[in-house]
């Protein structure tokens, strides 16, 4: 599916394709983006599949804050198989700190770069499934499905299969079910 742009309006079919997909291909995980909760509500219980939920870092914005509240944090943890994950952002965090105080690019941000040649969702979604791979919640090199957006909600998912960051090349994006066409 092919959204005619990027935007959060598409949220609901992204979620309906990535339903249908762990549904058809008997996928036990899914990994998605969500900051400020939007798209962890928009997602449904599903009956043995966990869910990771991956906000912002703290203090991506602000120095110790996270812009998920305590509060969407509580409610989204409360539907059967919702986990909230929250960690350096696999795909810049101390890469960027560095490079922008001293110039140049680094190896990883070359990766991000790349992947945003098919939209930034789609950085996002191997970004996130790094990080919750990273943090123990994903098995690396098993099927998931991957759920991000551009800005806020969701235009983008994928079946794919993680990989830790210290293997970050062996990372596979098998199907690309959904993603905006770039402006």
């Amino acid at each position: 599916m092919y959204f005619e742009k990027p935007g959060k309006e598409f949220t609901a079919q992204t979620v309906q394709l990535a339903v249908q997909a762990v549904k058809e291909y008997g996928i036990r995980h899914v990994v998605l983006a969500t900051t400020t909760g939007f798209t962890a509500e928009a997602f449904p219980e599903l009956e043995g599949v966990s869910v990771i939920c991956v906000p912002h870092a703290y203090g991506f914005k602000e120095p110790g804050k996270n812009e998920l509240s305590d509060e969407m944090i509580a409610k989204i943890e409360s539907k059967k198989g919702f986990k909230v994950y929250a960690a350096s952002h696999a795909l810049s965090g101390a890469e960027r700190g560095i490079t922008s105080k001293f110039g140049g690019v680094s190896p990883v941000e070359m990766i991000a770069h790349t992947l945003r040649f098919f939209g930034q969702g789609m950085k996002v979604c191997v970004e996130i499934a790094t990080m919750a791979a990273d943090g123990g919640l994903l098995p690396p090199n098993e099927p998931i499905v991957a759920i991000g957006g551009t800005g806020r909600g969701a235009d983008t998912a994928v079946i794919m299969r993680a990989a830790h960051a210290n293997h970050i090349l062996e990372t596979k994006i098998d199907r690309i079910l959904c993603k905006p066409i770039l402006p």
